[in-house]
């Protein structure tokens, strides 16, 4: 992907679809890249809100679950996603940001054995949730549900913000979490910030997306329960783990700390993962 007057061209040489936001200020030079997750239903209904004069908000770019790519504003041009924030000595993010947005309902309440989004109701599969604790809370908070990011919709954004850090010279990739802490939690656990962040900036400390087994963990030789599991299976609570592929909810890992190479990689239940980055 590339930048060409300020609109994101994709691989085939035509642009993104486009459908501008009314919710949008002046000038925009760009310092910044922020991700955010929509907490809504669905890309559609996100976008369709966003370029509602009633939402006063708004974000550059919306990625679906397929990987899709809206953008709504041109990329030098202030959108409305960021709200009170403060990084690095500046406040207002808005004014020196651009921001991604990724259909994800975010975090979700465990009602009546079912996950449930608290903002759009809908329920979610088990195989779509990543329990997990948020890098925000204290240690001894109990881990919550959070929505499953798809391979594709991390793929497009890696795509996308590759081209935009690259065009913009951006200093610093983040997530809304880190620039309003306490207020937002998005792009949440369930998105690999740290790996994420490390390879649009091209830096030398890119290491694997590191995670801890939040209960007693099988794992398998493939992705899949139909698969059987190693030797050195269940792993035990608190185990280290670095994430090497991703299937889907299932994840390939390696186990740094692993005695025996034969038994030091497998594969897991993403939602049974606790991000440590």
């Amino acid at each position: 992907m590339k930048i060409q007057k300020h609109r994101l061209i994709g691989d085939d040489g035509m642009a993104v679809p486009f459908r501008e936001t009314p919710n949008k200020g002046g000038a925009l030079v760009p310092e910044y890249l922020v991700m955010h997750y929509t907490a809504g239903s669905s890309a559609d209904s996100a976008i369709a809100w966003l370029c509602d004069a009633r939402a006063k908000a708004s974000a550059h770019l919306v990625i679906a679950r397929d990987g899709a790519i809206t953008q709504l504003a041109p990329f030098n041009r202030v959108t409305w996603h960021a709200g009170v924030s403060q990084w690095a000595g500046r406040s207002g993010l808005n004014g020196c940001s651009i921001g991604i947005e990724l259909d994800n309902a975010g975090q979700l309440e465990h009602v009546g054995g079912r996950w449930i989004s608290g903002v759009s109701k809908r329920h979610y599969p088990d195989e779509d949730v990543l329990i997990a604790r948020h890098r925000q809370q204290p240690a001894s908070a109990p881990p919550s549900g959070w929505h499953e990011y798809t391979e594709a919709q991390i793929d497009a954004a890696l795509a996308a913000g590759l081209a935009i850090v690259a065009h913009y010279g951006l200093r610093d990739v983040l997530g809304h979490e880190d620039i309003a802490p306490g207020r937002k939690t998005d792009p949440g656990p369930a998105f690999p910030l740290a790996s994420f962040r490390a390879r649009l900036l091209g830096r030398a400390d890119d290491q694997p997306a590191r995670y801890a087994a939040a209960t007693s963990l099988n794992i398998r030789t493939g992705p899949g329960t139909e698969f059987p599991t190693l030797p050195n299976s269940p792993l035990a609570a608190g185990t280290v783990l670095e994430v090497v592929e991703h299937q889907g909810v299932w994840w390939r890992v390696s186990i740094p700390d692993a005695s025996d190479d034969r038994d030091g990689e497998g594969w897991v239940h993403s939602r049974y993962l606790q991000s440590l980055n």
